[in-house]
């Protein structure tokens, strides 16, 4: 109770500075949000493995985390992408959530600690994403896993950075990907004119203004919005890409993006689910808690196992 009282107060904190503009700076946010914990409610879910690694990425080091269950192998792979706005996140933060989705689901996580903004803008963590998937199928068999069955996906920014990295992998032409899991995902932030972005601008915890203060950071300029690598909705062709599970909240100011990416998936003939969660707005971390969010999470690990026994 200590701790979820600790998180509400932070993320109030949080709020209120964002709204202040100028107020907040990447370093301090970051400071926050590592003093709030992440979502780490709940006992952590014990497994056969977890070691950090770092490999050759597309700009240095990239660091990863790798979760392995209990079994001989070789086990399907499930690439995260932690969410923070580009600018923020961290492998601790998506601990909790990253040692559940490999006891429930049977798989081995890779959980990418990517480049963050400002530091390193656009297309840095797209790159370090595409880059630890071609990793992981590269390297499968080594950290026992299966090459032929590899998932992606991630929340809120890290939901976007999934899309996209489905979106390279097709146009580069590998490696092949069997699922996307998108939670609160941004899929177009060229332009924030949506009505989830009219109507819940303010009061309903991430507003207008803090999507607008993660893309200043993330972007060199606006025209860089416009990229499919960074609006994956913005894509001519979305035809052809693995199937996607799309999670939103009804309060969310990215509830359209991901509802809109998720009819568009459909129309171009791939199999997508979409779920609207009544009464919530953005969650930026999975949350271990009961309830929608929790059922949320459960859905997720239904559908990547799911996707896996195909």
């Amino acid at each position: 109770m200590r701790r979820r009282a600790r998180y509400l107060t932070i993320s109030f904190v949080i709020v209120i500075l964002l709204a202040a503009g100028c107020s907040v700076t990447p370093p301090l946010l970051r400071v926050l949000m590592n003093a709030r914990g992440g979502q780490q409610e709940g006992t952590p879910v014990a497994l056969a493995k977890v070691e950090d690694i770092t490999i050759a990425g597309p700009g240095g080091q990239l660091p990863l985390r790798i979760y392995t269950p209990e079994g001989t192998g070789h086990f399907p792979l499930f690439i995260y992408l932690h969410g923070g706005g580009w600018v923020f996140g961290t492998l601790d933060q998506s601990d909790n959530v990253c040692r559940y989705f490999a006891g429930k689901v049977g798989c081995i996580v890779i959980s990418v600690d990517y480049r963050l903004a400002p530091k390193h803008k656009f297309p840095a963590a797209v790159e370090d994403a595409y880059g630890a998937t071609q990793w992981a199928a590269e390297n499968a068999k080594r950290i026992k896993g299966d090459p032929a069955r590899i998932a992606i996906g991630g929340v809120s920014a890290g939901g976007n950075l999934a899309a996209v990295v489905c979106l390279m992998a097709k146009d580069r032409s590998g490696p092949p990907l069997v699922f996307q899991l998108l939670a609160y995902p941004p899929t177009n932030i060229s332009t924030l004119e949506t009505a989830s972005y009219r109507d819940f601008a303010r009061g309903y915890g991430l507003g207008k203004s803090h999507i607008e203060w993660y893309r200043k950071h993330y972007l060199e300029d606006k025209e860089d919005g416009k990229s499919p690598y960074a609006s994956p909705l913005l894509a001519v062709d979305l035809s052809n890409l693995p199937p996607a599970l799309v999670l939103t909240g009804e309060f969310d100011v990215l509830r359209d993006d991901g509802e809109a990416y998720a009819k568009r998936l459909k129309e171009e003939g791939v199999p997508a689910r979409y779920i609207r969660y009544a009464n919530m707005g953005h969650i930026a971390h999975w949350t271990m808690e009961s309830g929608q969010a929790g059922d949320a999470l459960q859905q997720a690990a239904f559908a990547l196992d799911h996707a896996f026994s195909q």
